[in-house]
């Protein structure tokens, strides 16, 4: 990839907008960087790894962000990194071997499909929950439907596993599978699931990054791309967890279901050609 000054400002200003997006809403990191990369000409597993290595830095400052700022649940964020590391790894070593045409299509679908409920819960169902919590009698009953609403630990890990391997084998998909199960099936506010989500891709980063330099080798890194990606999403992960932390509760939602549904609409077009 040329190294003229115009390209390392294009680069970088990625970086700093993919990082941006994914500390404020909790995806489309890899998603926005890798498809970037690929259209410019990488190899996928190649703009996967450079994608993972700028992000060894980028999640780790985004994850400290979010926690200097009360963003993380760790009961969320520990079984996350755990199943993640392993979910990873798997889906690194599968990278070159198993096609992800085939599956994307169906994936994307799921995706939106997801976006769709998330929308309605922020939009229409998270008004009505206001409504019936501002009624006196019924403050009770759904505040105990409420807590009754934890995910079960093993399905945490699950999710996990699933996002961090599809994560690896796509250059992208922690954020936009993660972000909206845990915020559809676990009764934690949007920011704290975002918060969570982003300081366990740190973990799951860094061992998806550890198996590419295995398997690769460094001399196979763009590491122009890398220094760039790193430099952009270093500069904005405070900035984006300032305004995970800011942004009101019901927006954060619309907004992050309205970005899966839109990104995984191009993903299912662009497959389907």
């Amino acid at each position: 990839m040329s190294s003229s000054l115009p390209t390392l400002l294009v680069l970088t200003l990625v970086g700093f907008i993919a990082q941006l997006v994914d500390g404020s809403l909790g995806m489309g990191y890899g998603v926005f960087s890798t498809t970037l990369l690929v259209a410019a000409g990488l190899m996928p597993a190649i703009a996967s790894a450079s994608v993972h290595t700028a992000e060894v830095v980028t999640t780790l400052v985004s994850g400290i962000s979010h926690h200097s700022l009360g963003n993380v649940d760790w009961k969320l964020a520990l079984p996350l990194s755990i199943s993640g590391i392993i979910g990873g790894v798997a889906g690194a070593v599968l990278l070159s071997n198993l096609p992800g045409s085939q599956i994307k299509p169906v994936v994307s679908v799921i995706l939106i499909l997801m976006g769709i409920l998330v929308v309605w819960r922020f939009a229409v169902k998270y008004r009505e929950d206001a409504r019936a919590e501002a009624d006196p009698p019924a403050v009770a009953e759904v505040a105990g439907a409420k807590a009754e609403k934890i995910l079960p630990t093993w399905k945490i890990v699950l999710v996990g596993l699933i996002a961090a391997a599809f994560d690896a084998f796509g250059g992208g998909g922690w954020g936009p599978i993660t972000t909206p199960t845990l915020i559809l099936t676990h009764n934690v506010q949007p920011h704290r699931v975002v918060g969570s989500v982003n300081a366990s891709e740190f973990f799951v980063t860094l061992a998806i990054f550890i198996t590419f330099l295995i398997s690769l080798g460094a001399e196979q890194f763009d590491w122009i791309v890398v220094a760039c990606l790193l430099v952009g999403g270093v500069i904005a992960a405070p900035l984006a967890a300032w305004l995970c932390k800011k942004i009101p509760q019901r927006w954060l939602g619309i907004l992050i279901g309205l970005l899966l549904i839109a990104t995984n609409l191009r993903t299912l077009i662009l497959s389907l050609k």
